[in-house]
């Protein structure tokens, strides 16, 4: 067992883990944050996309060891309060999901193309930056079009929903 400290959600954590434990499963099993959801082991699909140092990462390739002093927002730590993020907010306007487990990770990939590539984002970008994040019910266009609102919003513009 190793001493793991970290900072998630904006709350230190600490706890003895296996070297082997992976971010998404100290997340959900130590943390219970279990918005950040398991899709196929393989780091395929994104929907255990997290924030770690301010990046998007994908919690199952992630050793919870190579955390030691970092800083991980999940789903959970997004909104202020009862105020939901302007990209989780985004996606309830425009009804960005289906069954809901890969909106998680959609959301986090959304908020990190806009603080990588700011809020012009166009239909092609998005698209693109958004390969590594499965969705198996949709057809992601509520998604793209949830992702330019929310891009709109956080930089404090208001786009009409479509």
């Amino acid at each position: 067992m190793i001493k793991l400290s970290l900072t998630v959600n904006g709350r230190r954590v600490t706890a003895d883990i296996d070297p082997r434990t992976l971010l998404v499963d100290f997340l959900r099993s130590n943390l219970r944050l279990t918005g950040t959801h398991v899709g196929c082991d393989t780091s395929q699909c994104g929907a255990c996309t997290v924030h770690l140092n301010g990046q998007s990462v994908k919690s199952c390739a992630v050793l919870a060891a190579s955390c030691e002093g970092a800083e991980v927002v999940t789903i959970e730590g997004l909104a202020t309060g009862t105020t939901l993020h302007p990209m989780q907010e985004a996606f309830r306007e425009h009804h960005a999901l289906q069954c809901g487990f890969c909106t998680p990770g959609m959301i986090m990939a959304g908020v990190d193309i806009v603080n990588r590539h700011g809020a012009k984002l166009d239909e092609a970008t998005i698209r693109k930056e958004l390969e590594g994040n499965l969705c198996r019910c949709t057809g992601y266009h509520n998604i793209v079009r949830a992702i330019e609102t929310g891009a709109a919003a956080m930089a404090g513009a208001k786009v009409a929903a479509e």
